[in-house]
């Protein structure tokens, strides 16, 4: 896999992950520009999905299984996008804190996924 992709793809999380942490502590719910920042995240989520299924197709094996690695990449996409639906229900500073809490998550199964490729 990439490693650079997997890099930005956890730096950018962090990233937003502090933003929205920021945003809690002043007591503002998530904003427009939040939700651009989670865009651009799943974006990145996005092309690292595609590329971690591109490899698998060319026969490229993960060292600790692909089941598991399939899993962590269909997780890893999901994760900012299911933070952003929650945050839209609490349009409150926790709206704010979810959405950090799941780029926090998104950080952690970069580092996982770098870990199960064999890196």
């Amino acid at each position: 896999m990439l490693d650079a992709l997997t890099l930005l793809t956890g730096v950018a999380a962090l990233l937003l992950a502090a933003w929205c942490g920021f945003a809690a502590y002043r007591d503002q719910p998530t904003k427009d520009w939040h939700f651009i920042g989670m865009a651009v995240v799943t974006a990145l989520a996005l092309i690292q999905l595609v590329v971690g299924i591109v490899q698998l197709a060319r026969g490229q094996d993960p060292e600790q299984g692909t089941t598991i690695f399939v899993a962590y990449l269909l997780g890893a996409f999901a994760c900012i996008p299911a933070a952003g639906f929650m945050s839209l229900a609490e349009r409150t500073k926790w709206g704010s804190i979810t959405v950090s809490a799941g780029a926090v998550v998104l950080a952690v199964l970069e580092v996982r996924l770098y870990d199960i490729w064999g890196g």
